[in-house]
């Protein structure tokens, strides 16, 4: 059963590290390149012309290495699995539609406010409303209509409120990841560390399914989890394709993932937090994120309370740049940070089993 999730993380890079140059290539020959604001620290400027929409690359390959893994161990593809995926291509095909009008129809702002929020919203609620079918032998669905940490908690809120609580979730997500791509492969790098323990949260929560209770130690512990393993296979997918889109995608960047590529990995990361009921567990994984986006809502709301800006620049890795910081320096720093905060969720994970345990 593990060779699923080998076999995804191995396609998936090898897909990324060949297929993207290909891609680089198509992009520049069509003109498809990068609008660099004016406003923004003077380093980027060079950056402007470079190939975007890059995130095609990632989502087809996190795609292609799913299904060719399962061909290859003969194993069915699962809904939650089906469903995180369907999250990643809806909310990428709303930021394509954004990227497409920004670079080849000539309006900087891309898709309107409205219709970008609408199609969001449509992705979403699909997905909301879909992961509470499809119950297997043990009645569980996809998704819970509980809150989760490190498992479900307290009472059901609804399928109303889940749906207005999964649509929160995928648009914060998906816009801090957007917010962060503003560096060369800042959001990327960030990304792969978080798959990675999605990958690792995944198997150990298929060890300790409640389905296999019979054979555990500790039944009390274990957790009602509908396709865990195949949410590991869809995060190995996404860490293997991240990180060979890196690897061109690393400063000095060739292509940019664009709106495509960071909209689709902020839904992703969300499905797989709510399929794998960590919904709270993903604000401190998934912290750097978040910490990107607190730094805009601090300085818009500092600005219009007081006219006052709390820093130089937002995001807040801007805000290095424009003190002097090189942008491989900053990206680096934020790194660490975002894998001390993949750490801590890591910790908080094992230490709610084993306190169960």
């Amino acid at each position: 059963m593990m060779n699923q999730i080998l076999f995804s993380g191995v396609i998936g890079l090898f897909l990324t590290l060949v297929g993207t140059p290909l891609l680089i290539k198509l992009l520049a020959r069509k003109g498809y390149g990068q609008f660099i604001r004016d406003d923004g620290p003077r380093e980027h400027l060079s950056k402007r012309g470079t190939p975007t929409m890059g995130g095609i690359a990632f989502i087809l390959a996190t795609v292609a290495a799913y299904f060719l893994s399962k061909v290859i161990t003969g194993k069915p593809p699962t809904f939650s699995g089906l469903l995180v995926l369907g999250l990643m291509v809806g909310m990428g095909l709303v930021g394509f539609l954004d990227d497409y009008i920004k670079i080849v129809k000539r309006r900087s702002l891309g898709l309107r406010a409205k219709a970008k929020m609408a199609g969001q919203l449509i992705v979403g609620i699909a997905f909301a409303v879909l992961s509470l079918m499809f119950p297997d032998a043990r009645g569980n669905t996809p998704g819970s209509t509980k809150l989760s940490f490190i498992t479900d908690f307290g009472w059901s809120i609804g399928p109303v409120l889940f749906v207005i609580w999964a649509l929160f979730m995928i648009l914060a997500m998906s816009n801090g990841v957007n917010l962060t791509d503003g560096l060369d492969g800042l959001a990327t790098g960030a990304s792969v560390l978080v798959f990675g323990a999605y990958t690792f949260i995944g198997v150990w929560q298929y060890q300790e399914s409640c389905a296999n209770a019979q054979t555990l130690t500790n039944p009390a512990a274990c957790y009602e989890v509908r396709d865990p393993l195949d949410l590991a296979v869809v995060a190995s997918a996404l860490m293997g394709a991240c990180l060979g889109f890196l690897w061109w995608n690393t400063s000095p960047a060739k292509i940019f993932m664009g709106d495509t590529g960071s909209l689709a990995l902020g839904g992703v990361l969300t499905g797989l937090a709510i399929l794998s009921r960590t919904e709270l567990l993903v604000a401190i994984m998934g912290g750097l994120f978040v910490l990107i986006t607190m730094s805009v809502v601090i300085q818009v709301g500092s600005f219009r309370l007081t006219g006052k800006r709390v820093f130089r620049m937002a995001p807040l890795q801007h805000h290095f740049e424009l003190k002097g910081w090189s942008e491989v320096l900053v990206v680096v720093r934020f790194w660490i940070i975002q894998g001390i905060c993949v750490i801590v969720g890591l910790g908080l994970f094992y230490a709610g089993w084993a306190a169960e345990k």
